[in-house]
């Protein structure tokens, strides 16, 4: 069951599923359509109630470098975000798609100078921008389209930030705050997961704010 929010959503017509990807697919499907279907002006409201939230963390407070991305189509808007951590003094830093190798490559950004059209519509950093390591951050927004009460989160199916947050080195002294940013109905009961999978530690909604404990 999709959780009251963009809209209530009753699973239990679904199929049997006999794969994992089968039911990523289905699933995924299924959130996209009534995600999509948000009324323009509900999803900004909703989008704003997220964003206050998301300023509110102690988390965001404390971080000094701060992975977000520019969000596309029905997305909680993250372009405000965005600036809003320029104007905080923080170390603003975005995603770079290497479609060939089919990863994500992090680049220091000042400002909107510094994007442009990437693949997909998505805004990116130009490939001279400075680059960054996922260890250098203290906090990552992470994108999705389904997210549950344990911390496992559903993709667009790339997996891109699957690979960019395996476990870091052992050596490692920083790692990331993992934060999810989405709409009430964007929450499920269970988000089917594999071993590669990326959970994340912080989930934000207009009307929550879950702490995932692991």
């Amino acid at each position: 069951m999709l959780t009251a929010g963009c809209a209530e959503y009753n699973l239990d017509f679904m199929p049997a599923i006999n794969s994992l990807s089968e039911a990523k697919k289905a699933l995924r499907a299924t959130v996209l359509a009534v995600r999509d279907a948000m009324p323009p002006a509900a999803r900004q409201r909703a989008g704003d109630a997220i964003m206050q939230r998301l300023y509110g963390l102690d988390v965001y407070r404390d971080a000094k470098s701060v992975l977000t991305y520019m969000s596309i189509g029905a997305e909680v808007d993250t372009h405000g975000f965005f600036d809003r951590l320029r104007a905080d003094a923080k170390i603003a830093v975005l995603p770079r798609i290497d479609k060939a190798l089919k990863l994500l490559t992090l680049h220091r950004v000042e400002g909107h100078a510094d994007l442009v059209d990437g693949i997909w519509g998505i805004r990116e950093p130009r490939a001279d921008a400075p680059r960054m390591a996922i260890t250098d951050l203290d906090m990552v927004l992470m994108p999705g389209l389904a997210f549950d009460f344990t911390g496992n989160r559903l993709g667009y199916g790339a997996g891109y930030y699957d690979r960019l947050l395996a476990p870091a080195p052992v050596k490692a002294t920083r790692r990331p705050v993992r934060v999810a940013a989405a709409f009430d109905c964007q929450v499920v009961d269970a988000v089917p997961a594999g071993p590669a999978d990326q959970p994340f530690h912080f989930l934000v909604t207009e009307t929550r704010l879950l702490r995932i404990s692991r």
